[in-house]
């Protein structure tokens, strides 16, 4: 199993179906149960967006989906790789080269300039750092941010930061790019920007994205929904028929 995740051999396995199914996934925190049997399909090159108030469960569903959370009953596949089935070393190294992630905050490290921080992931993988810094200027330039490569986060608008954390995300080149309320912390101009900057790129490389939302607004740039309720997806919401 470990072989099948190098980065060598991981960008070579071929989807046949859904990108990512989750199938009767339950995961309990002490007695709470925040997933309770969840049923999904994504294709490859979607844009899912995932809906659903506060404590609805969404969240726990994305670290389920991502490898971050194991659940405790049920599985998730990615790409022919029961991830659920794995350990904590393999889900990282799925995570370190085939997935890639956006928070609500960015999450940017404070004292790293923008170049830098985009290159973090690259250098994790064991690119040089030449060669790392040198994309992650292209992937600045691609956003539209190609002055703002050697500031620190703090000295980066709302808008510039959050497309910077999309350009860490983007930079691996993940089959799935999964975003946890992206744009919670923007204003609507700085959400329309980040959007469709996000978009743009991802829809070119065909990458997958799940977007983590409670703003229809940002749902609205998806291709499809699904609702959480109650730690649940309702019957034929989540899995596609054939």
């Amino acid at each position: 199993m470990t072989a099948l995740l190098t980065r060598e051999t991981a960008q070579s396995i071929p989807a046949d179906g859904p990108i990512l199914s989750a199938r009767a996934v339950v995961k309990r925190f002490g007695q709470t149960e925040a997933l309770r049997g969840v049923d999904l399909d994504i294709e490859p090159g979607e844009v899912l967006a995932v809906m659903g108030p506060s404590g609805s469960g969404k969240s726990t569903l994305l670290h389920c989906l991502a490898g971050v959370l194991a659940p405790d009953d049920g599985s998730v596949v990615f790409d022919g790789i029961e991830i659920s089935r794995l350990n904590e070393r393999q889900r990282s190294l799925l995570r370190l080269n085939r997935l890639g992630f956006v928070f609500q905050f960015g999450q940017l490290l404070p004292d790293l300039t923008a170049v830098d921080n985009i290159s973090v992931p690259l250098l994790l993988s064991g690119v040089r750092r030449n060669e790392a810094l040198k994309r992650a200027d292209d992937w600045l330039e691609r956003l539209g941010l190609g002055d703002a490569g050697q500031k620190l986060p703090a000295e980066l608008s709302g808008g510039q930061a959050q497309r910077v954390a999309v350009a860490r995300a983007l930079v691996t080149n993940p089959t799935v790019l999964f975003a946890d309320e992206p744009t919670g912390s923007l204003d609507s101009l700085a959400a329309e920007q980040v959007m469709n900057a996000l978009l743009d790129q991802v829809k070119a490389a065909g990458t997958t994205v799940v977007i983590i939302t409670h703003d229809p607004r940002t749902a609205a740039y998806a291709d499809r929904e699904v609702i959480v309720r109650d730690g649940r997806i309702p019957a034929g919401n989540g899995v596609r028929s054939a």
